[in-house]
């Protein structure tokens, strides 16, 4: 069975100039395995377009906001990896924030976020935001019934309030499957380099899978403005999320190319009478390579 997706937006002034092609259908079924090769193309392809687009955002002087949502273990530090890769960590920053301390939780709620918003020329990335309130606050516990009530009210006026004052929002909520996010879990328990990404509150988020999904029927039901839009990633094929996520947007801030033109390095001077002193002088690191 075929569905079709809605007329793709146009592309943008600074995407590589391509002819247009009609949607792409979705299948109901898995999709056909997107091979390395294909995938670090595209990607290379993009990451490339990415950068015109953070030269744009600081030479226009744009806000920009991307909030990364979903699952545990669905693919949101993957792709937020991959967008950044190529990007300057003066135009284009991640926020991470730990656990609220004392002090925080005394505060109002949006008040330890707001400090991170960006200044005119900068783009920042949340991985996970404010709305651990709707999410993993609620479902754990650590809020109370009145302030999930309250966040469900002020978030939306929050957040048109940022759209107002100028910022671009856009927020991506990554959906995976029960089964899929079982075998990843099992791979950080098996991969001592991914291990410290699974808490026991990755655990507890197995265990309370209809409650989370309750939260987040509800999330969007109160947070999906039209300011504000949600756009949900499916991301049971990491490879093919992180393309589609960043494809989807360049699409959603027009840019052009700003790529200054080629230049040509100057000689080095002369060294005039310099002399470096002995090597055995300075502290050199081990070589065991």
């Amino acid at each position: 069975t075929w569905a079709r997706r809605p007329s793709a937006p146009p592309e943008p002034i600074g995407m590589s100039k391509k002819k247009a092609k009609a949607p792409s259908p979705v299948k109901t079924g898995p999709a056909p395995k997107l091979s390395k090769k294909e995938y670090e193309r595209e990607l290379a392809r993009m990451q490339v377009e990415l950068v015109k687009l953070q030269e744009w955002i600081r030479a226009r002087g744009l806000k920009v906001v991307i909030i990364f949502e979903g699952r545990d273990a669905a693919g949101k530090g993957g792709s937020i990896k991959r967008i950044t890769q190529s990007l300057n960590p003066r135009v284009a920053r991640v926020v991470a924030l730990p656990a609220p301390t004392e002090r925080e939780k005394t505060q109002w709620y949006f008040q330890r976020y707001v400090p991170h918003l960006p200044a005119a020329g900068e783009m920042v990335l949340f991985d996970r935001s404010w709305y651990n309130r709707a999410g993993v606050d609620r479902v754990m516990g650590f809020a109370t019934e009145a302030e999930v009530e309250e966040f469900s009210r002020s978030c939306p006026e929050f957040e048109r309030m940022l759209v107002r004052s100028g910022i671009t929002l856009i927020k991506y909520w990554f959906s995976v499957s029960d089964a899929e996010q079982e075998t990843r879990f099992q791979q950080r328990l098996d991969d001592p380099t991914k291990r410290w990404k699974l808490s026991p509150m990755d655990l507890q988020s197995r265990a309370r899978w209809v409650e989370y999904s309750k939260a987040k029927d509800d999330m969007f039901r109160h947070t999906d403005i039209k300011q504000a839009p949600w756009h949900v990633v499916n991301a049971d094929s990491k490879r093919r999320a992180r393309l589609n996520v960043i494809s989807h947007l360049l699409s959603l801030i027009p840019f052009q190319d700003l790529t200054p033109e080629p230049i040509s390095l100057p000689p080095r001077e002369p060294e005039k009478g310099y002399v470096r002193p002995p090597i055995d002088e300075q502290s050199f690191i081990p070589e065991p390579y």
